[in-house]
């Protein structure tokens, strides 16, 4: 992990730290296809050079969530889109257990998005 991300996570309070080092690994593990980087000051998952998903948190909540770039292509129920017209959010509780079933079902579509758009 560079520097930068490291400053990401270590930026964040808990339990939100250890709520995105555990969706870092959980999106990282998903996919070789997918690489992190830093984006906006976010940390951000891509396949090549596309934009997958970013990890950040609700301003008045602090919630965490996935946000993922072509979310309007997803059509999932746990995905909300709120005023966002391109994005869709992927919000998990910090204090339970992560939704690893429906986060691997969100992210292999998105997966699956990129790398039709990219042939």
């Amino acid at each position: 992990m560079s520097d930068e991300l490291s400053k990401f996570y270590l930026a964040q309070n808990e339990p939100n730290r250890s709520c995105f080092l555990a969706l870092r690994d959980i999106i990282l593990n998903f996919s070789p296809e997918l690489t992190e980087t830093r984006k906006y000051q976010l940390a951000c998952f891509c396949v090549g050079k596309k934009v997958c998903c970013y990890l950040w948190k609700d301003k008045k909540t602090n919630q965490p969530y996935l946000l993922f770039a072509d979310g309007k292509l997803i059509d999932h129920p746990a995905l909300e889109a709120g005023d966002r017209k391109r994005m869709k959010i992927l919000t998990v509780d910090p204090t339970a257990d992560l939704p690893i079933e429906t986060i691997h079902e969100v992210l292999e579509i998105a997966v699956h998005l990129i790398k039709e758009k990219s042939h």
